[in-house]
C-alpha cells in the first residue's frame, strides 16, 4: 500500500492573525510539520492543499492575500505537490484524484484545517474513492460553532467530527502514534 501526506489548508487566514483564525490552529499546524518533515524524511509522497476563495462575498483565502498563503511551519518545498482547490472538497474539480492514481496511492494520511469543514468533506469523498484514510486528529484543527442559538465549543466540534469519521471514514490517531509505528 503506497501512502501519501494530504495537508488540508493550513494557510494563514486560519492562524491567530488571520481573517479566519481557528481554536489551536498553531498547535495542529506543529503536528502538521512533524508528519511533513517524516515523510521528507522517507522520501514519501506530499501533497498539499490550498484554499482559493472564488466566491465575490468571501471573507478569507482572497487570491492574492497573505492570509491565502500556506502557512510557514508547513512550506511546500520545490519538489512536493500544491493543489488548488476552490470548495471543502479537496477532490472536487480538482486534479487530486487522477495525480494520487498516477502514483499509485492508495493510502492518504490526512491533516489541516477546518475538521469540520474541508477535512471532513476531504476524507469523506477519499473514502468514497476508495482510498484507506488516516486521520491524524492533533493536526487538524478548527472553531467554535453556533447553531439554532446554542454555541457549540472548538473542542467539541473536533471530537465529535473526528468520532463521527472514525466510524468508518478513517483510523484516527495522533502525531506521536502515527511516529511510533
Amino acid at each position: 500500500m503506497k501512502t501519501a501526506l494530504l495537508m488540508v489548508d493550513i494557510q494563514n487566514d486560519y492562524f491567530a492573525a488571520g481573517a479566519n483564525p481557528l481554536e489551536d490552529s498553531e498547535s495542529a499546524a506543529l503536528n502538521a510539520k512533524r508528519l511533513l518533515e517524516k515523510f521528507r524524511l522517507d522520501n514519501a509522497e506530499i501533497v498539499h492543499i490550498q484554499h482559493i476563495a472564488q466566491r465575490t462575498d468571501a471573507s478569507f483565502f482572497i487570491p492574492g492575500t497573505v492570509g491565502c498563503n500556506i502557512h510557514q511551519l508547513v512550506q511546500p518545498l520545490g519538489n512536493e505537490k500544491v493543489i488548488i482547490k476552490h470548495f471543502p472538497n479537496s477532490f472536487r474539480d480538482t486534479e487530486l484524484f487522477d495525480y494520487l492514481q498516477s502514483r499509485q496511492i492508495s493510502h492518504l494520511v490526512i491533516c489541516g484545517m477546518m475538521t469540520h469543514m474541508c477535512i471532513d468533506a476531504t476524507t469523506r469523498a477519499a473514502k468514497d474513492l476508495g482510498f484507506t484514510c488516516t486521520l491524524i486528529a492533533d493536526a487538524c484543527a478548527t472553531k467554535e460553532l453556533k447553531f439554532d442559538n446554542h454555541l457549540i465549543k472548538a473542542t467539541d466540534v473536533h471530537q465529535s467530527f473526528v468520532a463521527a469519521l472514525s466510524y468508518f471514514y478513517a483510523t484516527t490517531k495522533t502525531t506521536e502514534q502515527f511516529l511510533t509505528e
